[in-house]
């Protein structure tokens, strides 16, 4: 009696959460998300779950987000007043189902069709968490200020120092992480503290950490970016802070 051949297994699916903290970005954020859909990982089976944070905008961000949601798949939070990157962060974080869990801006400063040098080092077992970098590699970047980049690798400095680490870009927004990982962390930033004290707190569970070269498109001020030197002078008390005095 003949038999048929057993049918091999189906390939099991990576699912990526992908948190997007949104505030006042409504002539960006379908691109955004639009680029986020497309994204893929070579060779790999992926699902995505999209979870938006509106952090209290008070432009059209929030009818864009309906507007967008009543056609595609996306999970949209919403906080009743501006609370801070690192806040929005923590709301998406709270409601990721992926197993690797991506952060990613609502401009379009980073490219989601780079995921997948962010998450092939977790996929095959080398990395807990993966850094983006635009001091790193040889990607494309947009020519902007020179004070902006001096104080981003300043900081990345100040910060490797009492990490033990050699990152090249600690203040960058690319950064994936096994969920598990997420998990064991107690975040309390809430603006852009938020990358000092998740750099310092995956440093200290001695997390398998690598880092890869991103491309970068970053906007002018004009253009609608709000991080400025209050939030510079932020990150070093929150490098003293997360490193030294509060270890929680």
């Amino acid at each position: 009696m003949e038999t048929s051949p057993p049918h091999p297994p189906a390939e099991s699916k990576t699912r990526l959460s992908i948190v997007i903290p949104v505030f006042n970005e409504a002539g960006t954020i379908e691109q955004v998300i639009d680029r986020v859909t497309a994204a893929t990982v070579p060779g790999r089976s992926v699902e995505m779950q999209i979870i938006v944070i509106n952090d209290g905008s008070t432009d059209d961000t929030q009818p864009v987000l309906e507007t967008i949601a009543a056609e595609r798949e996306i999970q949209i939070l919403s906080h009743d007043r501006n609370r801070g990157k690192g806040a929005s962060l923590r709301s998406g974080f709270e409601h990721a189902t992926g197993d690797i869990v991506i952060v990613q801006d609502a401009d379009l400063e980073y490219d989601p069709s780079e995921y997948h040098k962010l998450v092939e080092p977790i996929l095959d077992g080398k990395a807990d968490v993966v850094f983006g970098s635009r001091f790193a590699g040889g990607e494309a970047h947009r020519v902007l200020y020179f004070w902006h980049s001096l104080g981003n690798k300043f900081l990345t400095l100040l910060s490797n120092m009492f990490t033990n680490l050699n990152l090249t870009d600690m203040e960058v927004c690319y950064k994936a992480f096994r969920k598990e990982i997420l998990d064991q962390i107690r975040l309390r930033e809430n603006r852009f503290g938020f990358e000092p004290e998740i750099t310092a707190k995956v440093a200290r569970l001695k997390c398998r950490i690598h880092e890869v070269g991103i491309s970068y498109a970053g906007r002018t001020y004009d253009e609608g970016k709000k991080i400025g030197w209050k939030d510079g002078i932020r990150a070093i008390w929150c490098i003293l802070k997360y490193n030294i005095w509060s270890r929680q």
